[in-house]
């Protein structure tokens, strides 16, 4: 493949090479070639991009803005995002390797989120206590200042919205750094925002390695603020970092191992469906993939067989080709996957479905998995205990409703949980009992911008999404005044 790409750092409203003019490699997930070099950001390109973020947030181009001329900013950026969509998608699929109708679905998720959060920016509204009749008392919500955002390969312009849009919709500044496998489509958006007309320094993108732009980010007492997505090994590096500055970590978000509860009175042949699918979404490389898949006894070998040949009928390809399912996002990554389904197997586990790299090219050539569905998967297994982070699927069995949610809360994650039930009383009596943040009923996706999302336990904490991002990137201010 011909390089497509050869990107800076994005600072002060402009493209700039690193400080030591250094770039790495970028590479394409379905054939394992060079997709494009990007700038290898460093302490010293942190420091120049937090400096151009605080100046800008001082500055009377960015803090005299009136509330609601930040939000048509934001609006502008979402027409731009629109009128980019299919460049945007193109390079989402081409470096994440997701199916083109799935980068779509993140653009069109991307833009509106700074929609939704550009008709937040006039609407942050303080409050008045009633202290005594001498006192005239109020509270003001404030932007923090500089806010830092480390996010992942998985969303990467989902993610990147999804917490710099309430960022801007409040007042603060941002220097972000994406993942490394994934750095062209947040600086487009970097690009867009300037074409836009937000001011020079609002916006900053320093791509690079996490062991150097990074840590460099997460601890630089530069940042009033940050926001983290990832591993929880890297997550704990990032608060270890983040607190020798007493930097507040406002949203940690560590991943997840959802379950899936199917209860006997659902609709077993949806659900079934609707668990295959689910998991070869963005080829299981979700925070919120449903990987167990949690049936009454009774119902197991009819549920294996709807799933096993749901699965067989997905589609493997290069994502610009919009398959069923694209490839994992790197070796490494697909190096790890195949380890889990050894140990699955080693385990005790049985694979019904898949579990092979494909060998067939041009799929061999790429970071391709199939599809992969365990049976008799026990609680302490690996592949049940911790995040795989790829198309597998382990089923459980149980026999009543209360061994089901403690199947489904013997987990150190809490992010999210489905049930399938046509009982609206055992919906919301399981939901109330489960260890997570967020659960959906009977399908349908159940991920609004305008609701919280984030984690529990292992799973992180911090919420993105409606009214909580607003106060999660704000302080509050007290005023006393005596009459």
């Amino acid at each position: 493949m011909d390089v497509e790409f050869n990107t800076g750092l994005w600072i002060a409203g402009k493209e700039a090479p690193a400080e030591d003019g250094e770039s790495f490699q970028v590479i394409d997930p379905a054939s394992a070639e060079i997709l494009g070099y990007a700038a290898r950001g460093k302490i010293g390109d942190v420091d120049r991009a937090i400096e151009a973020a605080r100046e800008a947030f001082y500055s009377p181009q960015w803090r005299g803005l009136k509330p609601e001329e930040r939000g048509r900013l934001m609006f502008r950026l979402a027409q731009e995002l629109e009128a980019e969509k299919d460049r945007l998608a193109r390079i989402l699929s081409l470096e994440n390797g997701k199916t083109l109708d799935q980068a779509y679905d993140e653009v069109g998720t991307t833009i509106r989120n700074f929609e939704y959060f550009a008709g937040w920016a006039d609407k942050i509204l303080g409050s008045i206590v009633p202290v005594s009749p001498d006192v005239f008392d109020y509270i003001l919500h404030e932007p923090l200042g500089v806010v830092g955002h480390i996010t992942p390969w998985n969303y990467p312009l989902d993610i990147f919205a999804r917490g710099v849009a309430p960022c801007l919709a409040v007042g603060n500044t941002v220097v972000a750094k994406p993942a490394e496998e994934t750095p062209f489509s947040t600086l487009e958006i970097a690009r867009l925002a300037s074409k836009a007309g937000f001011p020079d320094g609002v916006i900053n993108v320093i791509t690079g390695y996490g062991k150097e732009a990074g840590e460099a980010l997460a601890g630089h007492a530069g940042i009033q603020a940050l926001a983290f997505c990832g591993s929880i090994s890297v997550g704990k590096e990032v608060l270890a970092a983040a607190a020798r500055q007493i930097t507040p970590v406002v949203s940690l978000e560590l991943g997840g191992k959802s379950p899936l509860i199917l209860f006997p009175d659902a609709d077993f042949e949806r659900a079934a469906i609707a668990a295959a699918h689910s998991i070869c979404y963005n080829t299981g490389q979700s925070c919120g993939a449903l990987s167990r898949f949690l049936v009454p006894e009774e119902m197991e070998e009819w549920v294996v067989s709807m799933v096993q040949q749901t699965l067989g009928s997905i589609r493997l390809g290069r994502g610009l080709e919009n398959p069923d399912m694209g490839p994992l996002i790197s070796a490494g990554q697909l190096e790890r996957v195949l380890a889990y389904l050894q140990e699955g197997e080693r385990e005790g586990a049985v694979i019904r479905h898949g579990g092979h790299h494909p060998v067939d090219e041009p799929l061999s050539k790429g970071f391709f998995v199939e599809p992969t569905l365990f049976v008799g998967a026990k609680p302490g297994m690996r592949i049940v205990e911790e995040e795989i982070f790829g198309p597998v699927m382990a089923v459980m069995t149980f026999s009543s409703e209360e061994e089901a949610v403690e199947l489904a809360n013997g987990s150190n994650y809490g992010l999210s949980a489905e049930i399938w039930t046509r009982d609206l009383s055992r919906a919301h009596r399981v939901a109330s009992r489960l260890d997570v943040s967020h659960v959906t009923v009977n399908g349908g996706g159940g991920f609004g911008i305008q609701a919280p999302f984030g984690g529990v336990k292992q799973s992180g904490f911090g919420r993105e999404g409606g009214w909580d991002s607003i106060l999660q990137y704000s302080r509050v201010k007290n005023v006393w005044i005596n009459l």
